[in-house]
């Protein structure tokens, strides 16, 4: 049994990481700050005597004897890490300083989950790990792209200068039960807005392109990389290589949930990638990974967790 400390568990990612780890007989710890966290993404597992939750923000310090980190802390939604952009720096930063931090010193192993968005609006296409990026350094997304891209910076300074092992993982698109109903991220928008019968918004012509995961899948590409041996650092891109538009997105959801929503066109908000699909030849030679779950099928596990939702909160579906 390896006692397992996850950065913001209670979170849409983190709360399915917990839920793994427990499965597979690990003792897990959960600090979140509940900014964009839940607790109710983790109730259910509050009964797990290997289930400790702690109400803890890493941009402070933290002291625990653990065995492995997943850095998770972080909101992940444009509307919400632009909400603070500051905090977001500080949690991107100052968190990976503090959890390498950890890490140096009870001579733990951690993951950092990096994002796509270090790639910014791509030259190269499809995104392979080697690529540099094209990101803004002073734009509106800047908060969220550049805090992860330091926060890569730190986790290979604090291996190659304190020989701390770490594990780097891109990740792209992830979708799935436990988003937020206002998450303002693509799939959770066009979901509610067809559900309700509402218009659904696309930013631009809807030809900017984008590649969607199963929740499930990124799960089993981050356990892979974390259990590789030390000398792998990654970065690992992990996400779904099927691109898509986000026109064919919103008419495949209005199929799904026989919608009768009608698609508007807004600006397109700026700095948003035109581009964006990821190339995981490192994870399939490397892991042994690849994603399983179809965009259609992954579309009809998580329509009926809107749907439910929907309910609970007393907001009108169809």
């Amino acid at each position: 049994m390896k006692r397992i400390l996850v950065t913001g568990g209670s979170g849409f990612i983190g709360s399915h990481l917990c839920e793994r780890l427990l499965e597979e007989g690990n003792e897990v710890l959960c600090i979140d700050n509940f900014f964009t966290g839940r607790k109710k993404n983790i109730v259910h597992l509050l009964s797990n005597p290997y289930f400790e939750l702690v109400r803890h923000d890493v941009i402070q310090p933290y002291y625990a004897e653990v065995d492995e980190i997943y850095n998770l802390a972080c909101p992940a939604s444009p509307i919400h890490y632009q909400l603070n952009p500051i905090k977001t720096v500080k949690t991107s930063v100052m968190g990976a300083i503090n959890m390498l931090g950890l890490a140096k010193r009870v001579r733990a192993k951690l993951l950092q989950a990096s994002t796509s968005e270090v790639y910014g609006d791509p030259k190269v296409h499809p995104q392979v790990e080697a690529y540099w990026g094209n990101v803004n350094p002073i734009g509106m997304r800047s908060c969220y792209d550049e805090g992860k891209r330091c926060a890569e910076t730190l986790c290979m300074d604090y291996h190659r200068q304190n020989g701390v092992r770490v594990k780097i993982v891109r990740i792209f698109n992830t979708y799935g039960p436990r988003m937020f109903l206002q998450d303002g991220r693509v799939v959770s928008n066009f979901i509610v807005q067809a559900l309700q019968g509402k218009d659904i918004t696309v930013y631009g012509d809807g030809s900017q392109t984008r590649s969607f995961q199963y929740v499930d899948d990124l799960i089993e590409g981050m356990l892979r990389l974390m259990a590789k041996p030390d000398d792998f650092t990654g970065p690992v891109n992990i996400g779904n290589p099927g691109e898509y538009t986000i026109l064919e997105l919103a008419m495949k959801i209005i199929d799904l949930t026989g919608s009768k929503s009608k698609i508007v066109h807004r600006p397109l908000p700026s700095d948003d990638p035109v581009q964006r699909k990821p190339d995981i030849r490192t994870a399939e030679r490397e892991l042994d990974w690849k994603p399983k779950v179809s965009l259609e099928d992954g579309l009809k596990k998580t329509i009926p967790y809107f749907e439910e939702a929907l309910r609970q909160s007393g907001l009108k579906g169809m």
